[in-house]
Order: structure tokens, then C-alpha cells, then sequence
């Protein structure tokens, strides 16, 4: 045995973590080539890992924990090697793919901020939180999808972001019942007065779509099957906002919105037609 098995190991946790927490997330991944696919595998379960300290260890003392990971992670990144084996195959990613140091730390500091700050009263402070919990994870993804082309990584930056910024607006409107009623977190400047109505909903679906449609300029230029990954995943979201359109108000604060699993096959079923036609 050898660290390299080991890391093979830990890389398989992180695909683990990945299919178990997220269904549509896995699939979309599963369409990449093996190399690209395991890297990230390897991002989401270090962005999960942090996440599900802040949103659900709420027997235990978060500070601590957070603080305990970052410090796990900056031993990881500079020695190459961790006991914890999601730190330890995100750190191998980060190093083999050149990934900022500026998006690890801008996702830490939004992770942290779930724990001191609940309302967002502006637009400035959720932009800032969704740059660090959402759009710098595109980035992230953007780094091993162009695998060293840094032209290629600067033109589609902004899009990437921009994708980073929708997801993440679709995921805090299908968790709204959730973040309010559960977390006492209120993302939208909109809800802080703690209304959500159709015309708020209205407001929000809209200003999505307008992030849809910047982040739809850069898909066609991603490299190999990373076209195909990613044009999964934003129909499949699309899907999401549009579900999220069409249910009433009030239904959005009693459920999460979610995609039936026949529908998820039939999106993947028609983005893999239309990337084989070379319609994407």
C-alpha cells in the first residue's frame, strides 16, 4: 500500500458523499471524463462537508468545528496530505488544478457568516454571500473544466459566476421554508420583512432568469463532455425555476420544491440527444 492507494480511497469518499447528497448533482458529474469527474467529486465533498457544519451540526459547537477544518485544510494544501480524506482529496485537486486560493477563502468566510449573520437587509451583502457560498465553487469547477487553458478560464469567468449565482438563488428559494422557519435566514433583501408573496416571488424568478441567460453565453464554449455536464445541470435547474414559478406562493413556504426522478431522466435523456447532435 501507498499514499496514492490512499488517495484513491478518499477520492471515492468524496463520490460517495456526492451521490448520496445529491442526485442531481452526481449525475450531471458522472457525464465528465474519469479525471475531471473525480476532481469534482473531490470539490463538492469539501464544499459539503463545510456546509453541513454550519446547516446541521446544531448539537455542537460550529465555531470550533469550522475554525478545526479551516486549520485540517491549510495542513492539507501545504503538506499535500491529510488524515481526513475529503481535505485530503480536495487538496490534491486544488494543487493538480491550479485552484485561487481566493475562492477557498471567500467560500470559508461565506460558511462562516451562516453563523453570525441571519438577514441579508441588501443587495451588496447576499451578492457578497453568494460570491463566496456559490460562485467561487463555479470557479472552482471552471479551473478543472479548462485544465490549465487560462485564456479559455478568463472569457468564460463571468459566466461561470453568473451560473454560481443562479444555482444558488434556486436552491435559497426551494429551501425557503427551511432557512425562515428552521435557521431563522433570510438571504433576499425582498423577504426581510419576512413576506414572501407571488408578487415577491415574481420579482425573484425573474432577476434568476436574467442570471440563467448570462450564464447560458459561456456553455458552449466549455472543452469535451464538460459541455455536456454543465448543460445538464442548467436544464435541470431550469426545470427547478420554472416548478418554482408555476407553485403558488404559499405552497413554497409549506414544501422544497422538488424534480420527480422520471423528469430528471427525461432531462438527461434530451440534453444527451441534443449534445450528440451538437446542439449544445
Amino acid at each position: 500500500m501507498n499514499t496514492r492507494f490512499y488517495l484513491e480511497n478518499c477520492y471515492k469518499i468524496s463520490q460517495l458523499i456526492t451521490e448520496n447528497y445529491s442526485t442531481s448533482f452526481s449525475l450531471a458529474t458522472w457525464m465528465l471524463e474519469k479525471e475531471k469527474r473525480r476532481a469534482i467529486y473531490a470539490i463538492y465533498g469539501f464544499v459539503r462537508l463545510a456546509d453541513e457544519i454550519v446547516d446541521s451540526f446544531h448539537e455542537y459547537d460550529k465555531e470550533t468545528l469550522i475554525r478545526q477544518l479551516e486549520e485540517d485544510l491549510d495542513y492539507a494544501l501545504n503538506n499535500r496530505i491529510s488524515i481526513n480524506p475529503v481535505l485530503a482529496a480536495f487538496a490534491d485537486t486544488v494543487n493538480r488544478y491550479n485552484i485561487d486560493m481566493e475562492y477557498i477563502q471567500a467560500f470559508l468566510k461565506s460558511m462562516k457568516n451562516d453563523l453570525s449573520q441571519k438577514v441579508y437587509s441588501t443587495s451588496e451583502e447576499m451578492n457578497g454571500y453568494v460570491y463566496g457560498s456559490a460562485d467561487v465553487v463555479g470557479l472552482m469547477c471552471l479551473r478543472v473544466f479548462c485544465n490549465g487553458n487560462n485564456d479559455l478560464f478568463l472569457q468564460l469567468k463571468h459566466p461561470a459566476q453568473k451560473l454560481g449565482t443562479a444555482f444558488q438563488k434556486v436552491n435559497f428559494l426551494r429551501d425557503l421554508r427551511n432557512d425562515l422557519h428552521e435557521l431563522g435566514r433570510t438571504y433576499f433583501p425582498e423577504l426581510s420583512n419576512n413576506r414572501f408573496d407571488e408578487s415577491t416571488k415574481t420579482l425573484l424568478v425573474n432577476s434568476i432568469q436574467k442570471d440563467f441567460e448570462e450564464a447560458h453565453q459561456g456553455i458552449k464554449y466549455l472543452p469535451g463532455r464538460s459541455k455536456l455536464a454543465v448543460s445538464l445541470a442548467f436544464e435541470y435547474y431550469q426545470n427547478l425555476l420554472l416548478k418554482i414559478k408555476n407553485t403558488p406562493a404559499e405552497l413554497i413556504l409549506q414544501q422544497r420544491i422538488r424534480i420527480p426522478n422520471l423528469r430528471k431522466y427525461l432531462i438527461i435523456a434530451k440534453v444527451n440527444l441534443k449534445f450528440a447532435l451538437g446542439l449544445i
